[in-house]
């Protein structure tokens, strides 16, 4: 069976992109290796431009690094390893959506600020532990994780937790009673720190909660092409089984 051979600018052409880019996609393992014509120009099939479709619907949904993974292990013939990439990546998007919810429920009550909060500078550690009903032990281990960040005073070396400070920990120990885990808390406070507060992360969530669904709608088209691909790469694999076993 003769399929039909491309060069890189019919490739090229579909996405919208250059030459030297899809010779840098086969150079780096997205797509299997081209053959040669005897003057050294590449011959492209229908394998690889449903590699390239692919890969480039890989990259929204699962990211370069997860995308150049799930590729080269399909090239390789290690589907297992390929769909395990996968399913690695919905598990963070699951992880993404439930860090979501979590940040939606709480966020409403850190916008409205406490009559306990200090009125007249930072609480040392164990004033903090005692409003919250925790030990100093807990805040040192959240400080360590990367929930809370304190600064120290230059002289004593004593944590400050200022109003801010004051906040994460509240966010913190929300969760925590809700039973989520220090890495995914840990998660939380980097929004909310990147955000500005929690007042500009209220702005923000739904825009947070439509990237996550773009996402999801990237990898259910992802999943079609990666599909598409692994069933030619089976075909033209099989074909090519066969004429070794007839000795063509």
């Amino acid at each position: 069976m003769n399929l039909p051979v491309y060069r890189p600018v019919h490739l090229a052409r579909e996405h919208g992109i250059s030459t030297q880019a899809v010779r840098n996609y086969e150079r780096d393992g997205m797509l299997p290796p081209a053959e040669r014509t005897p003057s050294g120009y590449r011959s492209y099939t229908t394998v690889h431009v449903h590699a390239l479709r692919a890969y480039l619907a890989l990259i929204p949904a699962h990211g370069y690094a997860t995308g150049g993974q799930v590729m080269h292990a399909a090239n390789r013939g290690d589907v297992d390893a390929a769909l395990l990439a996968i399913d690695r990546s919905h598990a963070q998007l699951l992880r993404d959506r439930e860090t979501l919810d979590a940040v939606e429920a709480a966020v409403g009550s850190l916008t409205q600020p406490l009559a306990a909060d200090p009125p007249d500078g930072p609480l040392l550690i164990g004033h903090l532990a005692h409003r919250l009903g925790l030990s100093p032990a807990t805040l040192r281990k959240w400080e360590r994780a990367g929930i809370l960040a304190p600064e120290r005073d230059p002289r004593t070396h004593q944590r400050h937790y200022t109003a801010g400070d004051i906040r994460d920990a509240r966010l913190a120990h929300m969760l925590r009673r809700g039973g989520f885990p220090l890495e995914h808390i840990t998660t939380v406070m980097r929004q909310v720190r990147s955000a500005g507060g929690p007042e500009p992360l209220a702005h923000s969530l739904g825009d947070w909660r439509r990237r996550l669904a773009d996402r999801g709608r990237a990898m259910l088209i992802a999943a079609g092409k990666l599909a598409d691909y692994l069933d030619v790469l089976d075909e033209a694999r099989g074909h090519g089984n066969a004429r070794e076993g007839s000795g063509a």
